[in-house]
This record gives structure tokens, sequence and C-alpha cells, in this order.
């Protein structure tokens, strides 16, 4: 399990499938059109086919949207999930017939103030939202509603708290073998992230907890992948279980530096004692080269193109290692090409008419740290991530990669990749690499092994 099944920045995965197609969607935060999509028929390769939500409330980096929830239910695709930005307003539910659209209006659930919402169904079709509340007392809470309508069906009321571990949350509701299992994450989406279970005889419960939950957790091992949690389990056509989850791969000296952000991972699920076991599958997954180059001038951008409230168009970085280019005229006016954690740290080219700058933005620092004349005509633009030069050693703390920031043969500057990893920036997303200002034609990301 230590090659994610969907690379970059990619959390907070939820999984349905219809027939012998699998549906996957994922938070987004700040980054429009929001919650992206993606189709596999395999569980192993995944092609993103859309966005379910268009532009987003506007929002400070990782706020926005959300862990969403994505089932098919009596011949419709729903979605539930938060836009923080409107966290009063309570849960957003919509609903297509087909994945790519379009996408009913959203509507509101009022009351329901937390994060991590869920959606489920019994067999006289009453529908069941399920949540982490921030009200007091906190834990998961739950309330029928009718999804079409947003509407309350009844009050709301706790379900269970969890095991005692913190941050209670992403809970999802499934009914197996005449028991409803409830599947949580616990410890904070960090180093102590776990999986945890508990079942009952109906969905409201009462739930009693595995006796050895956790039952996904990477916490104090040398595992290369940390941070596992926010679990999602779908039942395959031929009977057998499967779960994403989430999870980071730092690398470099301690604590570890993680700079894509959160990544979907797969998991091969058993049954015994009438609980579900996470075991590796079988063959292992794959790395995919994410290589391609996208053609701008179309009349639509593909789907992975997202933005962080305007002025960059990124796509997200899918690999440890791996160069963007675009070629730039700097006479047709300003632009610029840029690797963004968020809107406090990220490195960039900036291009004007008659020079090319490289530019660091470290929390409130921003500095100048190379240029090169551009007497005119079409130059390369070049961000690369590749391994640091130097070896680590116990006084010395190593990052993860050295960003390099080049202009056509000029290297204008190699920053450590540190500054743009979760460990120094925090928050929850992960590196974007994009174009700002006068659009070029083409951009081409490339994998590097």
């Amino acid at each position: 399990m230590s090659v994610p099944v969907i690379a970059g920045f990619y959390p907070d995965p939820t999984v349905c499938r219809v027939g012998d197609d699998y549906y996957l969607a994922c938070s987004s935060f700040e980054y429009s059109p929001g919650v992206p999509l993606l189709h596999s028929r395999d569980l192993r390769r995944w092609e993103q086919i859309g966005n379910i939500l268009g532009p987003v409330t506007a929002a400070e980096p990782s706020q926005g949207v959300y862990a969403p929830t994505l089932r098919h239910h009596d011949g419709r695709f729903w979605m539930i999930t938060t836009d923080v930005g409107r966290l009063r307003d309570g849960h957003l539910i919509t609903h297509a017939e087909r994945p790519e659209g379009p996408w009913s209006e959203p509507v509101f659930v009022a009351g329901t103030f937390g994060i991590d919402p869920d959606l489920a169904w019994d067999d006289d079709g009453n529908c069941y939202l399920t949540y982490a509340s921030f009200q007091e007392g906190g834990g998961i809470v739950q309330v029928r509603v009718d999804p079409e309508s947003g509407k309350a069906l009844s009050e709301v009321y706790p379900v269970w708290r969890g095991t005692g571990l913190s941050n209670t949350e992403a809970p999802h509701l499934y009914q197996v073998d005449g028991h409803w299992y409830l599947v949580v994450a616990e410890g904070g989406t960090e180093r102590g992230h776990a999986v945890t279970i508990a079942r009952g005889p109906a969905p409201e419960g009462p739930f009693e907890p595995c006796p050895h939950n956790p039952i996904l957790s990477h916490r104090s091992t040398g595992h290369p992948v940390q941070n596992t949690g926010h679990a999602d389990l779908v039942q395959a056509a031929d009977g057998s279980w499967w779960a994403v989850y989430l999870g980071v791969r730092p690398h470099g000296f301690t604590p570890g530096f993680h700079v894509n952000g959160r990544e979907t991972f797969l998991a091969a699920i058993t049954w015994e004692d009438g609980w579900p076991v996470f075991r590796d599958p079988v063959p292992p997954v794959e790395p995919v080269d994410h290589s391609f180059t996208d053609d701008l001038t179309g009349p639509q951008l593909h789907p992975r193109w997202v933005t962080p409230g305007g002025g960059l168009h990124c796509v997200r970085v899918r690999d440890q290692h791996w160069t963007a280019t675009t070629t730039i005229d700097p006479s047709d006016g300003p632009s610029r090409l840029m690797l963004r954690l968020d809107d406090r740290h990220w490195y960039g080219l900036f291009a004007d008419p008659g020079r090319i700058r490289a530019v660091a933005r470290i929390g409130d620092l921003e500095q100048e740290i190379g240029s090169v004349d551009a007497a005119g005509g079409a130059v390369t633009l070049r961000i690369s991530a590749v391994e640091p030069a130097r070896a680590g050693a116990m006084s010395v703390t190593v990052g993860p990669d050295e960003i390099i920031l080049a202009a056509g043969d000029a290297e204008l500057a190699r920053l450590d990749g540190r500054y743009l990893s979760t460990e120094v920036a925090g928050g929850f997303t992960g590196r974007v690499v994009g174009f700002g200002g006068t659009q070029p034609a083409l951009f081409t990301y490339q994998t590097q092994s």
C-alpha cells in the first residue's frame, strides 16, 4: 500500500459502484471548480471526468469545500459535502442522472453544523445524514432528511463518539449482512490518523466498537505512507470488498515533509468475525506516468485545471520528481509560471517585457532570487522538482526535493522544497503548478523517474 491509486492532492476519497463502473470524488478546498470526479473500471486506473461543483464560495487557503460523500441510489448519483464558507447554512446536497452531469442546484440542510457528511438509505427508503458535529458535545451525529429538498425529517441526535481518540470525523454508514457498520476517522489527519469502526442493528445504532480498533493506522511505524485514514468501502460486482483512504508520502530528514498533499490509496478488505480487515491489494498498485501536454487555446480546458480564486490556472502535482514547462513571448504581456502550496508559500517565474525574474514567497517574506534579460522572442519557462543535491546528515535537515526555476538555458534558482510542504505551511492541500497572466498556447507536465 505504498503507491497511491490517485497521486497528488486528491484527499478524503469517497467511492461508489454502478454496474462495472466505479466513481470517486475528493475534497477540493479553495479550488474551483469543486469536488473532482474520477472514473475507473478496476479501482486501480482512474481518469478525472469532471468536477461536481462549479465555482465555490471565495475561500482562504484550506477553506472552501471539505470532504464529500458520493453515492448511487434509486437511479441517481448523490453527492453531499460542506462548503465551510457557508457552514451555518448546513451541508449541501446535489444529484445527477449521469456522473458527468448536469448536477442539480445544491440544497442545504439547515441545522447541520459540522463537516464530513454521509448519506445512507435503509430498506424502507429512509435517508440518513450522518456527520461530525461542531456543536456542543461533538462526536458523530445523525438526522433523517429528504435529500431532494434538503428538509430535515427529525431532530439531530448523537450516534457514536468514537474510541476516545481526538477528532472523531469522516463517518460512512453501510448495511452488510444484517448489521449497520459505521466507519470513522480518528486521531486527526496528521501522523496519528486512524480508521475505526463500530456496528449496530440499525442506522441509529446503538453502536458497539470493533474489539481490534483501529482497523487501519500507520502511526508510530516506519511505513513510507503515513497519516492513513478517512476510508470509504465499496463492494465489487464479484462480491469482493475494497477501500479507498487517504495517506501522505513524507520525504527527507525528520520530521519528514509531504509536499503533494493527502493522496488516495487502495486496500483490499476481507471480513473476519464480522469485521473488515485492511490488506495490501494483490497485485500491488503500480506507479503511473502522469505526463501530459495540454493545448490551452481550445474551447475548454481539461477538468484537471482549477483555480484558487482566480488569477492562476493550475493542475495538481502528481509526482515527487517532475518538470513543468510552457513557452511564452514576454512582449505579449506579463505572464508567470508558478509552483504553489498556498498564497503565502510559492515559487514562481515572472516574465515581463525585457526581463524574467525568479521569486520566492515563504510566509511573510517575498524575495527576488534571480533574473535574466529577455531580449525578445519566445522563451521556455521551466520549474522542476529534483532529488536534493546533498546527502542527509544528522546536523543538517535535508528537504524532500530541490526546486529548479529556469528560463531558456538560464537556471535562475535552486530552492529547498521543504518550504512548500504541509509540515511548514500547514493546511490540507498539496502543491499545484500553473500559469497566470497572458495565457500560453501549450502547457507540459512530465513525470520524472
